[in-house]
């Protein structure tokens, strides 16, 4: 959801870019290009929930060099290339979140042109009566949404809930489904949650890390240890699904109403967008690089630098953001995981359609087995 990305992209308004040097995309394995032509939508369009950044690697890998910027709609516009072939057809990526004007949800509801939209299964279930998604692959398997806090004010700590032990403030947005769940989980209290939280450093810095603070494990620690320069120090951390609330962000969903007419096309597509993922998270050079590009040609608040870049990519590899699943493939969705996922949500008391059910939320019937890292 795009106040859970507001907290890592605030933050990197302040980085200085530079632009580094492309490299060359891999080629197919078999030497088959894929084709989508005729089976898919003459350009494909996603609907992301945020600016161009490297925690969707997939999605932007997909983009040729051939791009186009359109700098006053925050899109971008080129060939969709598989492992560094044309497929015939186009792919558009809309910016979102505060790049856009609306939440995911409501844009892909009010433009027919959108094929793709990025989901979050909490935020899925939430908005499911109104304008539900079905996600169809979800390129990163662990959120990569964290509690962080600093070690040397508080050197015992080590979980978000040793921080709901002690009653230490956490500041994080408004509305967020992840803390409502981990109090009702026993994690955390609400009454510690402090929804306060504008995105930016100047709070966390200004009381010398005795609060705790949401982020991004894939941006946060590298701006405060090198980019932050009243801070300049580690910062420790745990990811939310450590912590128990294991959703899948950032998934590529559809209108469940689509799924007939989109299944020939997502019988192909969804292969490429697995293999996307892996090239991406071992070659990430080139669509690094556009990713940059992109960010500094809309020339808005929100700064993405090469070292940025490369330190998202690493943790990701590292932490398993862009891993495999349990079964040691790429982009399916753990049916067990959704389970229990919508249940946390429906046992915390919000708003969720009594006759809603996990399997409603997504499918695996597009999922290349074959495909992992």
């Amino acid at each position: 959801m795009s106040n859970q990305r507001a907290a890592a992209g605030l933050l990197a308004a302040a980085v200085v870019l530079s632009l580094p040097a492309a490299t060359q995309a891999t080629t197919q394995p078999d030497g088959e290009p894929v084709d989508l032509a005729g089976v898919c939508p003459e350009t494909i369009v996603i609907q992301t929930d945020w600016f161009p950044e490297s925690e969707y690697g997939a999605v932007y890998n997909l983009l040729g060099d051939d791009y186009e910027v359109d700098v006053d709609n925050k899109m971008v516009t080129g060939s969709l290339i598989s492992e560094g072939q044309p497929t015939g057809v186009d792919i558009e990526i809309r910016a979102g979140g505060a790049a856009g004007s609306g939440d995911v949800e409501t844009l892909t509801y009010t433009d027919d042109a959108i094929t793709l939209a990025f989901g979050t299964t909490d935020g899925q279930i939430l908005a499911w009566e109104n304008t539900p998604l079905m996600s169809v692959v979800a390129p990163l398997e662990i959120s990569p949404l964290m509690i962080m806090w600093d070690p040397e004010t508080y050197p015992e700590i080590t979980s978000i809930a040793d921080l709901g032990e002690q009653d230490i403030t956490i500041n994080a947005f408004g509305g967020q489904t992840f803390t409502t769940v981990l109090a009702a989980m026993g994690v955390l209290s609400e009454d510690q949650v402090d929804p306060s939280y504008d995105g930016g450093p100047s709070r966390f810095i200004s009381e010398g890390g005795s609060i705790a603070q949401q982020g991004f494990v894939s941006s946060e620690p590298f701006l405060y240890e090198e980019v932050y320069e009243d801070w300049l120090r580690p910062v420790d951390y745990e990811l939310i699904h450590d912590a128990g609330f294991q959703t899948y962000s950032q998934t590529l969903a559809i209108r469940p109403d689509d799924l007939e007419t989109l299944r020939a096309c997502l019988e192909v597509l969804v292969p490429v967008v697995q293999r996307s993922a892996v090239e991406f998270v071992t070659d990430p050079a080139r669509t690094n690089a556009a990713i940059v590009d992109i960010v500094e040609r809309y020339d808005s608040f929100w700064i993405y630098t090469p070292e940025l870049a490369e330190f998202s990519v690493a943790t990701q590899a590292e932490l398993g953001l862009t891993g495999n699943g349990p079964d040691d493939v790429i982009g399916n969705l753990d049916p067990a995981r959704v389970e229990t996922l919508l249940q946390q949500v429906r046992d915390a008391g919000l708003e969720v359609p009594d006759d809603l059910t996990a399997e409603q939320l997504y499918t695996n019937e597009f999922i290349d087995d074959g495909v992992g890292l």
